[in-house]
């Protein structure tokens, strides 16, 4: 099945590349979510909802319900490591609905998680090479299926905040290496 409701056409098995690269930045800062809430599973049931699209379920209600939920969650909790992992939650779950519109906004679906990652890595590691370290990971997991489907889109856009930046920079190594991806898989 394609999407072609946009400026381009993205196919629901580039959907689940996305999503699946989102999944892994986001399982891997799950724990920091669930050490500051225990007893809050949003946050799990998102990443949930976006493995089962992942696995070959369709996109339904469930990605949508929990992706908010999950955000939801992230404004409830009062540290910043807490949050980005609540956040990057909610946007394994969302996607699943990446737009095929050329807006560089769009590239907060593909990559916002892997920033959130790293900031985590920052605030929560003495290293100060933490983020870079965060950052090259994702940069390495990229496949090529996943670096053809960001770059139909604008680059990310200029931010002044942590995250932002850190997009950015990820996006801006992934555009610039044709090797990227090669490790992955």
């Amino acid at each position: 099945m394609t999407i072609v409701s946009g400026d381009f056409e993205l196919t629901m098995g580039e959907l689940r590349v996305v999503a699946r690269y989102v999944v892994d930045s986001a399982e891997a800062v799950l724990p920091v979510f669930e050490a500051e809430a225990p007893d809050d599973p949003r946050p799990s049931a998102a990443i949930e909802a976006a493995r089962l699209f992942v696995n070959g379920a369709k996109r339904t209600k469930l990605q949508r319900v929990t992706s908010l939920d999950a955000h939801r969650a992230a404004r409830e909790v009062s540290g910043e490591s807490a949050q980005l992992a609540a956040r990057a939650a909610g946007d394994a779950a969302s996607a699943a609905y990446l737009h095929p519109i050329a807006k560089a906004t769009q590239v907060g679906h593909i990559l916002r998680a892997a920033a959130c990652a790293a900031r985590v890595a920052e605030l929560t590691d003495d290293d100060p090479t933490a983020a870079d370290r965060s950052i090259e990971a994702a940069r390495l997991r990229a496949t090529p299926d996943l670096i053809a489907v960001l770059k139909r889109y604008p680059a990310a856009p200029v931010s002044r905040n942590r995250v932002g930046q850190l997009m950015t920079t990820l996006d801006d190594a992934l555009r610039a290496d044709q090797s990227a991806g090669s490790n992955a898989d």
